[in-house]
């Protein structure tokens, strides 16, 4: 009997040496004229456990981690194709703690299927949402992703059927579906591990909000920094077309949605949905003003669907298993799951999907393990670089927008980057101020002036010079950013700064 063996082909698995690891089981493989059916899956998201190898049983998937090329000819004298006792052995994937106290459902298929095989997909529920989407009209979709209360995961947290609701009730000939796939926030890889890892649930969720507002064009913005992403997205949209998934006539619905990937202009300020629409249509990534908002007069000034990664693939597990289902998890009006990334000074860093309502102590210590060097974790980045500093005594707070918002703090995109007792948390602030002026697109002066003067104003205290003066004119000039700018990222830079002056004072007022 043929063994299926399976090794990830995401990108951070590649990085930590899976490409090898899969040629050299298949060489050892071939040399004891073993035949195995050899699969390359996504990664479970346990990246200290990279490259992971997973071996099919009849109790379910047994994993070996991490395997080097080295361990391969180990592994077969240890019989792992039937399991065999190995160091390596980690018994079956899915009891592994770090997996099994996850609620993966906008995950569900990653890591288990074939990134790029449709009938894999298929046979993992795949593309059921879309089947009873296309039985109701673009009203009673709109009002089952409403009812569910997903709101955008991208960061501003907008609920998604209030956006889609606007752009159903726009006046249009033409309407598009943009998917946001710009993932640029620090320590943030969920984008990415969707597109390289489950590509046909972006594919299907686009697909079920065209219908839903009555968009015929989609476009995807990629990170141009994601070319693995950019081959399995292509390499499944390829896919979908050829089964009658995309095209003139969706499923035989006498509905159209085509599809493409279009990749982004390098630079962080067009993750912001206006800069991202500029870019889009070929023009530099400048913040357009608001109104009009992009669901009335978006792309190419026509009534446009920008949603991000996250957002669109949560889609069809809502409709296929009903509002009420997903709605069932969370707390307050945070429903469903988050898919959170640990990254920074962690121990076992990767992707923990739960529902809302987890603390950041149960994923730093619970899921985390810690820091990587054993040093007290001494603040935590939650949201990427525009996100605030959270100290130790914040860390019981619940993963919740408002909850977060009652802090000064906030969500973003789910990434948490930790931070042990040796960071200089005034450098961080500087760092903030300095990535602003970097990445800003320069159309208003609170967020282009005001971020070149943040970084001088921090080297001023860093060098201990008029430390107290120095602090009041950045605390004055963070004002001005945070009510000035005309986007998030001068708006929001005051974020990481001013928390860093409140929960680490020291660090600030005893410079030498």
């Amino acid at each position: 009997m043929t063994v299926t063996v399976y090794i990830p082909r995401d990108s951070s698995a590649l990085s930590l040496g899976a490409e090898r690891t899969a040629k050299a089981i298949a060489v050892e493989a071939k040399k004891r004229d073993i035949e195995i059916n050899l699969v390359r899956n996504g990664s479970r998201g346990m990246f200290w456990l990279e490259p992971m190898v997973e071996v099919a049983t009849d109790g379910g998937r047994v994993a070996y981690a991490p395997v080097q090329p080295e361990d391969v000819a180990g592994l077969f004298d240890a019989d792992f194709l039937h399991a065999g006792a190995h160091p390596l052995n980690l018994g079956l994937t899915e009891e592994i703690p770090y997996f099994k106290n996850q609620q993966r459902l906008t995950f569900e298929r990653v890591g288990v299927t074939d990134p790029v095989s449709l009938d894999d997909y298929i046979a993992h529920n795949g593309y059921q949402g879309l089947q009873k989407a296309l039985k109701l009209g673009g009203a009673e979709i709109v009002k089952i992703v409403t009812d569910s209360g997903l709101r955008g995961r991208g960061g501003a947290a907008f609920p998604t059927g209030i956006k889609w609701n606007t752009v159903l009730g726009a006046k249009g000939t033409q309407k598009y579906i943009v998917c946001n796939a710009d993932e640029g926030d620090s320590g943030t890889f969920s984008d990415r591990m969707i597109m390289e890892d489950d590509p046909f649930v972006l594919i299907e969720g686009m697909t079920i909000a065209s219908i839903a507002v009555g968009a015929t064009q989609g476009y995807i913005y990629l990170r141009s920094e994601y070319p693995h992403a950019l081959k399995t997205l292509n390499t499944a949209i390829a896919s979908a077309y050829n089964a009658g998934y995309l095209g003139d006539d969706v499923c035989g619905s006498s509905k159209a949605f085509h599809l493409e990937v279009r990749r982004a202009a390098g630079a962080y300020v067009c993750g912001e949905e206006t800069s991202l629409l500029e870019s889009l249509e070929g023009k530099r990534g400048l913040v357009r003003f608001k109104p009009p908002l992009p669901a009335i007069e978006g792309l190419f000034g026509k009534p446009t669907v920008v949603n991000n990664v996250i957002s669109l693939a949560t889609v069809p597990i809502i409709l296929n298993k009903g509002s009420q289902y997903y709605a069932d998890y969370g707390m307050g009006s945070s429903r469903g799951t988050l898919p959170i990334q640990l990254a920074g000074n962690i121990k076992h860093g990767g992707l923990v999907e739960l529902a809302f309502g987890a603390t950041l102590r149960e994923l730093l210590y619970d899921f985390g393990g810690g820091s990587a060097n054993g040093k007290p974790i001494r603040a935590v980045q939650v949201g990427g670089p525009l996100g605030a500093f959270l100290p130790e005594s914040q860390f019981d707070t619940p993963l919740d927008y408002e909850e977060f918002n009652k802090i000064w703090a906030v969500l973003g995109h789910g990434g948490i980057v930790a931070f042990d007792d040796t960071v200089d948390m005034a450098k961080m602030a500087r760092y903030a101020f300095e990535f602003c002026a970097i990445e800003s697109c320069g159309k208003c002066t609170p967020c282009r002036i005001g971020s070149t003067r943040g970084a001088e104003v921090m080297d001023n205290i860093i060098n201990g010079k008029d430390v107290q003066k120095n602090i009041k004119l950045v605390r004055d000039l963070s004002d001005t950013m945070l009510h000035g700018s005309l986007c998030a990222l001068g708006g929001m830079t005051p974020y990481p700064v001013l928390s860093a002056m409140n929960h680490f004072a020291a660090d600030f007022e005893n410079r030498s």
